[in-house]
């Protein structure tokens, strides 16, 4: 039970959190509740004493390790009767030298060996006997898993490189302002059909993100998982980077290019399910279901095809926050972005789930052991590393996750602003052109919680997996593939799809709470969706890549499209926007689908209508004179070229002193402007 202490502080910070948004009050005492059980976890975890940072460190006890003695390894596997270690110098056979020694009631196995025992680069694993069974399994704190690329069988490996990796350049301050984070999946980012590497990455894809004006970076698909198609999101092994891009050292490598480029590195944590898989994951571990996961129908993600972890049992709890700081302290990484926060914190997963009302949010139907374990990473991610940055991907809008924990919140310093992406989507499929609703926009365009930090996309990784499209290829459709030339007459669909595209991206970016993301390939409208090799497509690699050439090549419109993004993001950069402050709406038309708004010291103004073009139209302004400084329709950008850049704009007055600016605006464009 919390203690009284706990229950005093809970309702205290229940009432702050309160004050920030009035429809929480009536669930006051919900939220007291919670906050007082994050408190007893913590407590219980730590035993009253020391930090919660020391506790996440099972990394530094569970595993393989070398000492001055020799080798120790120890594994928590409470159902098992036997455990060997097995590899290239047992013959994969279980040799009573390698049987390791259960040392406590808890679960804990142990073996010490010589030091010539066993030498980098040994391949091994773990064979556990449980009452009626056996099987092979990876450990669960491997640091090092290979797949062989002709079977696809994986092992652990043995690694201790004779010259560990030396980190030369510190971390840049973080987070930046403004946020212009770059999502990326190492090994598709190359431009040749097979598996990038570290390497490549850091020496041909970090300096195109440098240069193109993202600070940060988000690393997908780095936990090791069995199958590659799952983009990185069904793990099997949590403590160990992924092989198929290289070694550890390699991306120790590229975080430390990406610290001396100015980037700061994040990292996907997959930490709301796990792969099925037994040998190359947690399932069935010891030979029960429930050793890290939930038994029966709870430990299942039917959708995903995944286990669910127990998130009361603090064996589990010392697995996953020893996962968090294991990555801060061994690779350096900066901070994460923490996957299905929707499925973790609802019993129903957010499963055909609106979310309209906050009964939801205080309902029965809430994993309230899942919010304390978020609660509790992000106290020890912060207090290993206090300038830390994470980001939670949220779709259900569960009020106080990106609050800190003194104000009554669960610690994320972000939240993704993921109804956005959807409504872009919503609008090009379901309206016409000429129907699009402005009012709908703005508010899609606005809408996040004035207490929480938020970072907005037009479309991440997800709108362009196969089975759903990029929104060029939604715009454009097949006529990407012929008509993308500057050489050649351009069709009206290409024409409407790059005036979009833009002026897409600068709504979005311009009304960023306080970030804006981008997966790579999109800001020059890739044009072709991500497949993984798999049965379905007979192992191809042909859309598991970039194609970077499209961007460089001259006389192709790519060019054009990379060309504004870069030139959106440099201005917004100079003028530190986004920055949390609100748009100023200005003006919203619905019959001419004219749509403009301050936003610092820029008006920013956009003509949504898809033919009709407006000359002296009267724009609410605050007094003084402007110039323009970005514009969707300069032919650098892909553009017709109708705006004149140079001509200064006077603010007017009217009979009644409201102050004006009559500008020309195109069709389907979009500028800013700057007083001088």
């Amino acid at each position: 039970m919390p203690s009284k202490d706990d229950l005093l502080r809970a309702r205290s910070l229940a009432e702050v959190l309160a004050t920030k948004d009035p429809f929480i009050s009536p669930y006051a005492s919900v939220i007291a509740r919670r906050i007082a059980k994050v408190s007893e976890l913590k407590r219980k975890l730590t035993g009253g004493s020391g930090s919660l940072a020391d506790f996440a460190s099972g990394h530094e006890y569970y595993g393989l390790h070398r000492n001055a003695e020799g080798w120790v390894f120890r594994e928590w596997a409470p159902a098992a009767t036997a455990v060997y270690l097995v590899g290239e110098f047992s013959g994969w056979k279980e040799r009573p030298e390698f049987m390791l020694s259960r040392i406590n009631a808890k679960g804990d196995f142990e073996i010490r060996l010589w030091p010539e025992a066993l030498h980098h680069g040994d391949l091994y694993r773990l064979r556990v006997f449980w009452e009626g069974g056996s099987g092979d399994r990876i450990p669960a704190y491997a640091r090092r898993v290979v797949q062989d690329p002709g079977t696809h069988i994986m092992n652990a490996q043995v690694w201790k490189p004779e010259k560990p990796y030396v980190f030369r350049n510190p971390a840049p301050a973080h987070p930046p302002a403004p946020f212009f984070i770059y999502e990326a999946h190492v090994g598709m980012a190359q431009q040749e059909e097979r598996v990038g590497t570290y390497t490549e990455f850091a020496e041909k894809i970090i300096p195109r993100i440098a240069d193109s004006g993202y600070n940060a970076i988000q690393l997908m698909a780095i936990a090791e998982h069995p199958y590659y198609a799952s983009f990185g999101y069904q793990v099997g092994s949590f403590f160990a980077a992924s092989s198929r891009f290289g070694t550890p050292e390699e991306l120790k490598a590229l975080v430390d290019e990406a610290h001396g480029r100015g980037l700061t590195v994040l990292m996907d944590l997959v930490h709301s399910h796990a792969v099925g898989n037994e040998v190359e994951g947690l399932a069935r571990f010891d030979g029960t279901e429930f050793q890290y996961f939930h038994k029966g129908p709870r430990g299942r993600h039917e959708g995903w095809d995944s286990r669910l972890f127990d998130y009361a049992k603090p064996e589990v709890l010392h697995f996953l926050l020893s996962n968090c700081r294991f990555f801060l302290d061994e690779y350096r990484i900066d901070g994460f972005r923490m996957d299905g926060i929707t499925s973790m914190i609802y019993l129903h997963h957010g499963l055909s789930m609106d979310f309209v009302g906050y009964e939801e949010y205080f309902s029965d139907r809430v994993d309230e052991d899942a919010l304390s374990y978020l609660a509790l990473a992000n106290e020890v991610i912060h207090e290993v590393r206090p300038g830390a940055i994470t980001i939670a991907e949220d779709v259900s809008g569960m009020p106080g996750l990106a609050m800190p924990a003194a104000e009554g919140g669960f610690g994320f310093d972000f939240r993704f602003s993921m109804g956005l992406a959807d409504f872009w989507i919503k609008l090009i499929k379901d309206f016409r052109d000429e129907d699009w609703p402005m009012g709908k926009l703005w508010y899609e365009l606005t809408t996040r919680r004035h207490e929480e930090k938020t970072v907005s996309y037009a479309e991440c990784h997800d709108q362009a997996l196969v089975g759903d499209q990029t929104l060029i290829f939604r715009l454009v459709g097949t006529e990407m593939y012929r008509h993308m030339s500057v050489l050649l007459e351009r069709t009206l669909r290409v024409s409407r799809g790059i005036a979009l595209h833009k002026i897409v991206r600068l709504a979005t970016a311009a009304c960023a709470g306080h970030g804006y993301l981008n997966f790579m390939g999109n800001e020059f409208g890739h044009p072709e969706w991500i497949d993984f090799p798999r049965e379905g497509n007979h192992w191809s690699y042909r859309y598991a890549r970039r194609q970077w050439s499209l961007a460089d090549d001259p006389l192709l419109l790519y060019r054009h499209l990379l060309a504004f993004d870069r030139a959106m993001l440099k201005l917004l950069s100079v003028r530190g926007i986004p920055d949390g402050s609100w748009p100023y709406l200005l003006l919203e038309n619905e019959q001419d689908k004219i749509l403009c708004f301050l936003r610092r010291d820029l008006m920013f103004c956009f003509n949504f209508h898809p033919d009709r073009s407006f000359s002296d139209y009267r724009v609410p302004a605050p007094p003084g004179r402007y110039r323009m400084v970005l514009d969707t329709d300069d032919p650098a950008f892909g553009g017709q070229g109708l705006l004149d850049r140079g001509v200064v704009h006077e603010g007017m007055t009217d009979e009644i002193h409201r102050h004006y600016v009559n500008l020309y605006l195109p069709a389907r464009t979009a500028f800013v402007l700057e007083k001088t």
